[in-house]
């Protein structure tokens, strides 16, 4: 395809104008007001860097008192990733047709195969891939792509079709499990942190995700030590009062996890050099230090910014390339020090990015907003190799985007199943739908089924042909008996929907207020088995 009947999207392209900015304009207010909300659950500061703790709630705290120890490290390549700069296929005429300029020789990449290769900058990672530490996922995507960031990183982060919008995370939804007793009894140990100042949509549930900021980490461990907690005890059960109660059990659940965070910070020791002046790597050396400190968190989070290359983009994204890899390099090799093989083949780190560039070079030597994006995995004994079908650069549609080869959220519900083992009817609700495994993706693990994973409560949506009709979903994990009900805000019981002994698998009670005498307002459901509870709040 010759460059010069490639078609920009409006708005893809910096030289869009207007359109352009405003694109970037709603991306950084949607960023500030993420940043600025009380969205999360816990904020402090370790090393000068922003970290944020999630509130637990059952599903995720499954995830932290499980039967395995594995770890989940995601990193973000915010702005996004040019693929075919970063995987290159070597000897591909069309690449350098399309790619004069800014177009990687064969000279300048070590060789992942015969096939393709990698930037020399980034060789840090060669020992990765030939130790069997690193796959690459070709082409990663989703079907009708939107080039907004804002609105295609949404899509990325909650897991939605790009015709849906939804304000919860695809991780996010495992919060959606509420224990009754969670915000009275919260955990010390917080089942996810990001690190950087801003709370992410990825993480965004319906309840129990709200943020709470300090200034420093010494601050932070004051109010711990001290127990400098607010008081609920006299509060009452009038809505608003409710309300406060629900706020300040929050923040007292943040507090909780400040003396558990310093302590596993204190504990854990960085025991190789990170690279200097890299931001990711400052990032990943505190993972480090919380995961060889025993935190118990199970699921971090990372970025590192700059991957909009509209101009300039060669050295600039090569740079970004070599940061990434001198910092995962050093992650893993800390993990592995003094010959540790545990903790590398237990963490899985994975990267991501909110859409691909476009296959041709634009007039000022950069690339526009385009649609596959390649995906790399790193882990101790995950294997390497290739999933997934490059981009066939000879046949790409109008705006110079061939079509994607996987399914994001293919990879997000394999990472789910097989990685942290849990069981495909909460991935699936979590996903929205079914989506295909990739066999041998990930090592494998059966899904714990312990005491702490009788049920789970998977949440309500509207029934698609019945708006006066909403759908509660539960998962039985063992057969046993099963108690659905409706409660007042103020948690007195209304209706009792399900009262029955249930075999294991999926359910779906179809809610129709007028049948239950239910007037319209703010309610609650509560899923009781195996001795746990399980409530959500919902409007009817």
């Amino acid at each position: 395809m010759n460059q010069d009947k490639a078609q920009p999207r409006h708005g893809a392209s910096i030289h869009h104008g207007d359109a352009h900015t405003r694109e970037h304009q709603i991306w950084s207010r949607r960023d500030f007001l993420s940043a600025t909300g009380i969205l999360g659950a816990g904020s402090l500061l370790l090393g000068n860097m922003g970290l944020k703790a999630f509130q637990p709630t059952p599903l995720m705290a499954s995830l932290a008192n499980g039967a395995n120890d594995r770890i989940l490290v995601l990193i973000r390549l915010d702005g996004g990733n040019d693929g075919l700069n970063t995987i290159i296929e070597r000897g591909n005429s069309h690449y350098y047709n399309l790619r004069p300029t800014i177009g990687i020789q064969d000279a300048n990449l070590w060789a992942l195969s015969p096939e393709y290769g990698m930037p020399q900058i980034t060789n840090a990672l060669q020992p990765m891939w030939e130790n069997g530490m690193m796959k690459v996922l070709f082409n990663v995507g989703y079907p009708e792509p939107n080039y907004s960031h804002f609105r295609s990183y949404d899509i990325v982060a909650t897991a939605s079709d790009s015709d849906v919008v939804l304000n919860t995370g695809w991780m996010g939804r495992f919060l959606d499990n509420e224990y009754a007793a969670f915000l009275e009894t919260p955990p010390t140990v917080p089942p996810a942190l990001q690190i950087g100042v801003q709370t992410d949509l990825l993480f965004k549930a319906d309840v129990a995700n709200m943020a709470l900021a300090v200034n420093s980490p010494q601050e932070f461990y004051q109010i711990a030590q001290t127990g400098q907690l607010y008081d609920t005890a006299l509060l009452g059960n009038s809505p608003r009062e409710l309300e406060l109660a629900f706020v300040r059990q929050t923040a007292n659940s943040a507090f909780r996890y400040a003396e558990t965070i310093k302590n596993a910070y204190a504990r854990g020791k960085n025991q190789v050099n990170y690279p200097s002046n890299n931001y990711l790597a400052e990032q990943l050396a505190i993972v480090a230090k919380l995961i060889k400190g025993n935190l118990g968190t199970r699921v971090y989070m990372v970025q590192i910014y700059g991957f909009d290359t509209h101009a300039e983009q060669l050295d600039f994204h090569l740079n970004l390339l070599k940061n990434l890899a001198d910092a995962v390099k050093a992650f893993y090799d800390d993990l592995g020090h003094g010959g540790n093989q545990d903790l590398p083949k237990n963490v899985l780190g994975m990267t991501f990015s909110e859409f691909g560039r476009t296959i041709y070079e634009n007039a000022s030597l950069g690339t526009d907003h385009g649609w596959g994006t390649p995906m790399m995995l790193f882990g101790g004994e995950i294997g390497n190799g290739f999933v997934g079908q490059y981009q066939d650069l000879s046949s790409p549609d109008p705006y110079g985007d061939p079509e994607f080869s996987l399914d994001f959220r293919s990879i997000y519900s394999t990472v789910l199943k097989d990685w942290m083992g849990n069981d495909p009817a909460l991935v699936n609700f979590v996903l929205g739908q079914e989506h295909s495994n990739i066999p041998g993706l990930v090592p494998a693990i059966l899904p714990a089924l312990g005491d702490n994973e009788k049920c789970a409560l998977l949440g309500h949506n509207p029934v698609s042909n019945d708006a006066n009709a909403i759908e509660i979903k539960y998962a039985m994990l063992q057969d046993g008996p099963v108690r659905l009900q409706i409660l007042d805000t103020a948690g007195h019981l209304l209706r009792t929907l399900v009262n029955e002994y249930k075999d294991r698998g999926a359910y779906t009670f179809v809610f129709r207020p007028s049948d239950w005498y239910v007037s319209p307002g703010k309610y609650q459901y509560r899923l009781q088995s195996g001795g746990q509870i399980f409530q959500r709040t919902f409007t009817v």
